[in-house]
């Protein structure tokens, strides 16, 4: 008697395929970033990302209750990104103007690699200021923003929220010029 490959390979200890060992929430949302980074929010629609990811209709709209949920998981893992680079920044290059100057060196590395830490910028540009992801990719900035505060006191700077500010725009500016 022959059994189906995946009856017969059940319990033996045999590696899964990939995309069966990656939950459906984390292809998602792999294929989302990746879709909406390069191309945008509204070019991308639900069918689409249910045939990138390999999922189910009714798997997507388990994991995420609409597009716009999607996006919101998305601007958090871009915000979660941006916000880790500041911080290994200063990991890396100690603190104060040497951790300042770091930051800008990692985001060369990151832009010329083609990796920068989430498109935020892209999502506001897109959706225009008012619109609520607009808002929510904002909000997604400012850990990075008092990062950056945090770095910029430690480096003796007389006003440090200000220099952030400055810093902050530096890096959004970066990153649209790099798209």
């Amino acid at each position: 008697m022959h059994l189906p490959v995946a009856v017969a390979t059940m319990g033996l200890g045999l590696a899964a395929p990939r995309r069966a060992r990656q939950s459906s929430r984390a292809r998602i949302l792999s294929a989302a970033q990746g879709l909406f980074a390069t191309r945008g929010i509204r070019a991308v629609g639900v069918d689409e990302l249910i045939a990138r990811s390999g999922v189910a209709k009714s798997t997507f709209y388990r994991q995420f209750r609409s597009k716009d949920k999607l996006v919101l998981a998305c601007l958090e893992a871009w915000g979660r990104a941006r916000a880790g680079m500041v911080r290994t920044a200063r990991d890396s290059h100690g603190s104060g103007r040497e951790a300042l100057l770091g930051i800008f060196d990692d985001l060369d590395g990151l832009i010329l690699r083609g990796d920068p830490p989430g498109p935020l910028e892209r999502v506001i540009l897109e959706m225009g200021a008012e619109h609520p992801l607009s808002r929510a990719a904002a909000e997604q900035l400012d850990p990075t923003l008092a990062h950056l505060e945090e770095i910029a006191a430690e480096a003796g700077v007389d006003d440090p929220a200000s220099v952030a500010r400055t810093l902050q725009t530096l890096i959004c500016g970066s990153f649209v010029a790099a798209a």
